[in-house]
Order: structure tokens, then C-alpha cells, then sequence
């Protein structure tokens, strides 16, 4: 093992469910990249994210608290202020290519550089600030207007003659190497490429800022790679989609029996998909199975191409060098239901909603090729890094180091829970608040202010189809599981109080 700081580099996907990868097991999927990561580090198979929905997921990462700590409780709060700032002020040079889906689009929440690119669409947003007559323009806005196209919104695939059939499923249309994720990997090359870390120091010539020349011995790299896909529209170039609708894709069946127990929250949430055409999907609970079909191999096409880009910009690395003392790490930001369960999207505490990937690969660190059951909680990303780069977490922070899994130490605790929320917003209307903690053998959704939640045993139901909320069967482990969900928010909340005001404090000895 290296005695230098590593360079880490974080590549994080949008809505991409936790069986999207053939190595662990799902050999339908054509990712052979990212099954490489997988074959050659550490994957944790239960990765569970602290909020199911962009904004806050990602706020809660980049923080290490969860979302009723951090502020963000929704999309378009704003963030506090994030561990990148400390990666920073330790020495590391901090860029972000892509996606962070931060708040304010245009601050740099620690990072010395970003190159933003945000949603595929983003239309109802901009909407709602209409107040502001200038909206914020990303690098795929600018690359789009050079090239003499509009940003593909919701006007034009409601134009489409199947839409309703196609359940968010469309071609891309424009130029091959303008789809985001292309546009993301072409980027991230780009920026590799002309950066001091490449191999030809020639290139340092090219930073024009002085201040902005790392030093290459005492400045290692934090880069951060964010992929717009797979999230809806689902849209990938054409090629990409032939080999799935040939295949026979699993799929979860959905029966009237199992919507008609949800509760009136997710009713609620199942009225406002069907009605908004929410990311240009025209949601159908009871679509047929071959407009299921339709947008699953698409999804999965989606996955295909970000996969090809993974293994662009690690071929990349390679031959700069960079690998040779890096630690590469593959998430995402929460699934992505796909009609599973009469649902669409994520915001939802099912599994496909809050069950991510996440692989750890550097060979020189860590022995490849293991997988991790014990339950994890996305946020753990953010100490993780820290450690790697030889910094204390500070004490208050909530999520924990996942170094005692990567260095296979016999005492590496496990957590007994993991935990979500999601706070009232545009889609999840019919609630105050929702809060989830799962255990290996259960799970409990609470919504606040509805009375009334799911619970499942995961043991008997791991496709969660069986609500036993109500169930005499199940009394004593509702009230055990309600009451240790109630204890974690309130000791959580008093914990973390203040955190903000010195957030590299360490605990007083």
C-alpha cells in the first residue's frame, strides 16, 4: 500500500437501482466495466441511501448527516457547507464534472472547479423561480446552444403519438455525442487530459490561473464524476437498446391486490405520477407488460452507455498514471422503481427506491473481488474519503467509516439499522414526513401525520408485496421497530445540534 494520500475518484450515476450490475449477479445486465470494479474491489450489497430523491440524498453525503440535520429535506434546499472543504483545505485539489445536483446550482460547495451539468430536464423548476428572469445555464445548456439545439424538455416528447405506451421510453434524437452521459464522459476526458495530474506535464502550460496549479507532489486529486442517466427520461441512443428487447428481463408483477393495500399516501403519490407526466414519463400503474418491457431495456440501455463511459474514463486513468495510487468509487444516488409495485421514479422507501450500488476498487489497498452483506448507509461515503485522505471525521458526524469492511478487520461492527426520510414536497404530497428503518429481517415506513405506515418481513417478503402493518402477528415487532425509529430521530436530532457552527470539531478528550 502507498504511503501517499491517494487521489479519489467518486463517480456517481442518478437513479440507478441496485441490481444494474452483472457481477453481483444480475447477468441480464451488460456492464462489463463496472463489472470489472466489481471483480477487482469491494461491493457493498446493502447500500441504502438516507433520503430517496436527489437533493437531499446527495446533501446527506456530502455532509455526513442525515437530511433532518443537514437542511436538505427536499429538492432545492439549500445545502450547507460540505466535507469537500475540508478534503480542500487538507491539500487535495477538488474538481466536480457532472452532476451534483447542489444547492445553489452555481457556488462551488468546496470544490476549487466545477463543470455543472443538472437534470435532463429542468423546465418545472425554472418555473418555479419566476421571479429570477435569468436561469442558470449548465456546460450541456452551452454545449447544446453551440451546436444549435434546444435541451430536450417535456413539450417535446409530449408530441410523441405513443407516448402513453412508452411510459418514458424515447430515442435519443440528437447527435450521438451530445446525450448527457456521453456529453458527461467526453467531459471528464477532456478535464483529464489537459489536468497536471496527466502524464505529460507539458499540459500544465494549459492552467492559465496560476493559483490554480496544484502542486503534483503535495496536491492529490478529489474528482467527483456525476451521470445525469439513468434517470427519466429514459433515453438512450438506439444502438444501446436493441440487445435488451431481446431479452427475457425480469420484472417484478404488479397486481391490483397490492396497490389497493398500499396506504392513501402512496395512492396520493400514484394520482400525482399518472397526472404530471413527472420527467416526461405518462405513467401507467397498469401499463401492459410490453410498455414495461419497453422502459425497463431502455433504462437498462441507459446503463449500458454510463457503464461504456465508466470504462472510457478508467482506461483514461490508467494511462495517465492516475490509477497507479487512486481509490475508485461507483454509486448512485438512490433507484429508481420502474413500475415495480404500481410505482415509477424513486421517493418511496422500497427497496428499488433506496438500494443503491456501491463498489470500492483500489487493488493496491484493498483485496478484490469480495462482497459485503452487512447493512450500509450511503452517507458513509463521506468519512470513508476523509479517512482515506488522512483526516479525523469530525465527531459529530452521523455517517461512519467503511474502512474497517475494505481492510477486512475481524471487528468491523455492523449496523443494526439503516435509515430513510424523504420530507413533504411536489410529488409526495399526502404526508408531513416519512421515515423508514430497516433491519436485516425488517422494515417499517412511517408516514408522519398519516398515522399509519408499512411493514415488511424481509425474510419471508424480500420483494415487500406483503404489508403486515396491521397484521396481529407482527404487534410486538411494530411497536419495538416504531419505537427504536422514534429513539434514533430525536437522539439523532440532539446529537447533531449545532454541527454546522464548527463542523471540524473533534470530540473534547
Amino acid at each position: 500500500m502507498s504511503k501517499k494520500r491517494p487521489n479519489i475518484i467518486l463517480i456517481i450515476t442518478d437513479q440507478q437501482r441496485y441490481d444494474t450490475i452483472a457481477a453481483l449477479g444480475y447477468p441480464h445486465l451488460n456492464t462489463p466495466h463496472t463489472d470489472r470494479l466489481v471483480k477487482e474491489g469491494v461491493a457493498f450489497e446493502q447500500c441504502h441511501v438516507t433520503a430517496p430523491s436527489c437533493g437531499p440524498s446527495r446533501a446527506s453525503l456530502f455532509t455526513g448527516y442525515f437530511p433532518h440535520n443537514s437542511g436538505a429535506l427536499k429538492n432545492n434546499d439549500a445545502w450547507p457547507r460540505t466535507w469537500v472543504q475540508d478534503l480542500r483545505d487538507s491539500g487535495y485539489y477538488c474538481v466536480n464534472i457532472g452532476k451534483m445536483h447542489a444547492d445553489p446550482y452555481n457556488e462551488n460547495h468546496g470544490f476549487h472547479e466545477r463543470f455543472v451539468v443538472e437534470n435532463k430536464q429542468r423546465r418545472e423548476s425554472e418555473l418555479m423561480w419566476k421571479k429570477n428572469p435569468h436561469i442558470f445555464e449548465d456546460e450541456w445548456d452551452k454545449a447544446l446552444d453551440l451546436r444549435g439545439f434546444d435541451r430536450p424538455e417535456k413539450p417535446f416528447y409530449k408530441d410523441w403519438p405513443d407516448v402513453q405506451e412508452r411510459q418514458g421510453a424515447y430515442e435519443w434524437k440528437l447527435p450521438d455525442d451530445l446525450h448527457p452521459d456521453v456529453f458527461i464522459g467526453d467531459l471528464a476526458l477532456r478535464w483529464i487530459n489537459k489536468s497536471p495530474w496527466a502524464a505529460d506535464q507539458s499540459k500544465l502550460m494549459q492552467w492559465i490561473d496560476k493559483d490554480k496549479r496544484p502542486s503534483l507532489e503535495d496536491e492529490p486529486l478529489f474528482l467527483e464524476i456525476g451521470f445525469p442517466g439513468p434517470h427519466p427520461p429514459f433515453d438512450p441512443v438506439e444502438r444501446y437498446t436493441k440487445e435488451y428487447m431481446e431479452k427475457d428481463l425480469p420484472m417484478l408483477p404488479v397486481t391490483q391486490e397490492e396497490m389497493d393495500a398500499q396506504p392513501e399516501t402512496l395512492h396520493s403519490f400514484r394520482k400525482r405520477l399518472t397526472q404530471r407526466f413527472a420527467d416526461s414519463i405518462a405513467f401507467d400503474p397498469n401499463a401492459s407488460e410490453a410498455s414495461r418491457k419497453l422502459q425497463r431495456a431502455y433504462y437498462l440501455a441507459n446503463v449500458t452507455m454510463i457503464d461504456e463511459q465508466v470504462g472510457r474514463i478508467m482506461d483514461r486513468l490508467g494511462e495517465t498514471g492516475l490509477l497507479e495510487n487512486s481509490v475508485v468509487i461507483f454509486t448512485s444516488d438512490h433507484g429508481e422503481c420502474l413500475g415495480d409495485h404500481g410505482l415509477v421514479e424513486k421517493w418511496t422507501m422500497y427497496d428499488q427506491s433506496v438500494r443503491v450500488p456501491l463498489v470500492v476498487w483500489s487493488p493496491d489497498r484493498f483485496e478484490g473481488n469480495r462482497k459485503v452483506s452487512s447493512l450500509t448507509q450511503w452517507f458513509d461515503i463521506g468519512p470513508t474519503i476523509l479517512e482515506l485522505a488522512g483526516l479525523e471525521p469530525p465527531a459529530k458526524m452521523e455517517a461512519e467509516t467503511l474502512l474497517p469492511f475494505l481492510e477486512k478487520d475481524p471487528e468491523a461492527e455492523e449496523r443494526e439499522y439503516v435509515y430513510s426520510e424523504h420530507a413533504k414536497d411536489l410529488m409526495l404530497q399526502d404526508l408531513d414526513h416519512s421515515l423508514m428503518i430497516r433491519s436485516k429481517k425488517y422494515k417499517l415506513i412511517e408516514y408522519i401525520g398519516k398515522g399509519n405506515g408499512q411493514l415488511f418481513d424481509l425474510g419471508e417478503d424480500p420483494d415487500e408485496l406483503n404489508d403486515v402493518w396491521d397484521s396481529p402477528d407482527y404487534a410486538e415487532v411494530k411497536v419495538k421497530l416504531r419505537r427504536d425509529l422514534s429513539e434514533w430521530f430525536v437522539t439523532s436530532t440532539v446529537n447533531a445540534t449545532g454541527w454546522w457552527k464548527d463542523p471540524a470539531a473533534k470530540a473534547k478528550q
